[in-house]
C-alpha cells in the first residue's frame, strides 16, 4: 500500500517539475522564486527574492519559507515546492550557515541579518585536481615566506620631553 502512494507522489513530482528551472537550495541561500499571479483575467509572473529560512522535505508536501525585508518591514512567504504556480526557483547566493532553521533572523535587521556567502574555491576553479592544489599551496606558501620582510630587533625609542621630565621628578 505504501509503495503505491510513494509511486504516485513521485509521478506527480516529476510532472510538476517538468520543464521548470528548479535549482537545488538550502536554508541560508538567497533564492529568487518566480510565481504566477492571476489578477482578474490576466496572468503574470512575479519574482519574490529573499533568504530561505526553513525548508521542509516531505515528498509531495515539501515546502520552504522565504524571508525578505520590504520597506523596512519583514515579509515571509511559505511556498509549496511542487506547486503548479511556481514558474522557477533560482539560487542567487549560497549562504554559509550551520543551522537548518534560521528563525533567529526574524529579530534581526540591517547588517546583523546578513549571512556570509559560502566560499567554495574548488568548485569555482572548475576541474582543479587535488594534487595541483597541494602544489600550488606549497609554492604560494614558499613565496610568501620569501617576500615577507625579515623582522629585526625593535629599536629603542628616543626619549620625549614628557618622559624625561617624569624621570627627573622621581
Amino acid at each position: 500500500m505504501v509503495n503505491i502512494i510513494e509511486a504516485l507522489d513521485q509521478n506527480n513530482m516529476t510532472k510538476l517539475t517538468e520543464g521548470k528551472q528548479m535549482d537545488a537550495f538550502a536554508p541560508g541561500d538567497t533564492v529568487r522564486v518566480n510565481v504566477r499571479i492571476i489578477e482578474g483575467n490576466t496572468e503574470r509572473v512575479q519574482a519574490f527574492e529573499g533568504i530561505c529560512i526553513a525548508k521542509k522535505n516531505r515528498g509531495l508536501q515539501s515546502s520552504f519559507t522565504i524571508r525578505k525585508l520590504s520597506h523596512g518591514e519583514g515579509v515571509e512567504r511559505v511556498f509549496p515546492l511542487y506547486s503548479p504556480r511556481i514558474e522557477s526557483i533560482v539560487r542567487v547566493r549560497q549562504g554559509d550557515v550551520r543551522r537548518a532553521k534560521l528563525y533567529y533572523l526574524r529579530g534581526l535587521t540591517g547588517k546583523a541579518a546578513r549571512i556570509r556567502e559560502k566560499q567554495d574555491w574548488l568548485r569555482e576553479a572548475g576541474k582543479a585536481d587535488k594534487s595541483e592544489d597541494k602544489k600550488s599551496a606549497a609554492t604560494t606558501e614558499a613565496s610568501t615566506k620569501e617576500a615577507a620582510p625579515k623582522k629585526t630587533a625593535a629599536k629603542a625609542k628616543p626619549a620625549t620631553k614628557k618622559s624625561a621630565q617624569k624621570k627627573d621628578e622621581s
